[in-house]
């Protein structure tokens, strides 16, 4: 069995990006099938921010975010206390076996958790067990090969290389996006939807803070970590990826685009 870990990981850095997902910007076509009082277990909870989203539309509605980290699980939890959103629990688990009975949900969603597993297709499984024969499983991942980023900046090529080689060495895919609904499919659902949709990063502010949180990511995170681990890279090769983000970000022109698959399945 391929070993998996999480090449992101959790720092500063890495949940600065993750706390700036909202419904609004992650979960555009899910919206339409929320309704009042429905509940819905999100896999992958990160910081919470999309799930106290969810909980507020779904309320009163019950709400579980469960995620692999005990700390990011806290850090969640003083999120939802803080916008004082009352319908909505985090736990720690594993998404290949969750702690919650057949058809216990109407809704499991996930959101960029898909890419950085070794079996998705048995999380898939897992998360149509859960929701059963009438529930709906959505889930939303991005395809890394598919970005499109302006102007030419030779360092985001090695960024890029890097991040792909590294994901796929820690078990995960990271152009996920493409296989969502060939996993589906795989995972035995048979009634699957799929939509793309993007993330654009190109006014000023938008540039400073993505260019700003990568350069950073580039030499502290786990992006960093597991280059040097699995010598792809040196440090001198990171300086000069987080310089590219730099300079990218100081680009008046500077355009970045993010494509996602997206499924919303049943059956």
């Amino acid at each position: 069995m391929q070993t998996e870990r999480y090449s992101h990981g959790h720092h500063e850095s890495v949940l600065r990006a993750h706390a700036w997902r909202r419904a609004e910007n992650s979960v555009g076509y899910l919206l339409p099938h929320l309704h009042s009082g429905a509940s819905l277990l999100d896999v992958g909870s990160g910081p919470g921010t999309i799930t106290v989203d969810l909980a507020r539309r779904l309320a009163p509605g019950n709400v579980v975010g469960v995620d692999a980290s005990a700390d990011v699980v806290d850090q969640a939890r003083a999120h939802a206390a803080a916008e004082n959103v009352t319908n909505v629990t985090f736990e720690t688990a594993n998404a290949y076996d969750l702690d919650a009975a057949d058809g216990s949900f109407d809704i499991v969603h996930t959101h960029q958790l898909l890419q950085h597993l070794a079996r998705p297709v048995d999380a898939l499984r897992e998360f149509r067990r859960v929701a059963g024969a009438d529930g709906l499983v959505a889930a939303r991942e991005v395809d890394y090969a598919g970005i499109i980023i302006h102007p030419h900046v030779p360092a985001l090529d090695e960024w890029l290389d890097l991040l792909l080689r590294m994901g796929r060495n820690n078990g995960g895919e990271p152009s996920a996006g493409r296989r969502l609904k060939s996993w589906a499919q795989d995972a035995g659902f048979t009634d699957i939807t799929v939509s793309a949709s993007t993330w654009l990063f190109e006014t000023d502010e938008q540039r400073e803070w993505w260019g700003g949180s990568w350069a950073d990511r580039a030499l502290h995170s786990s992006y960093a970590d597991h280059a040097l681990e699995q010598g792809l890279a040196d440090r001198a090769d990171l300086e000069r990826i987080s310089a590219g983000w730099r300079e990218w970000a100081a680009a008046p022109d500077g355009w970045l685009l993010m494509p996602h698959g997206e499924i919303l399945a049943r059956g």
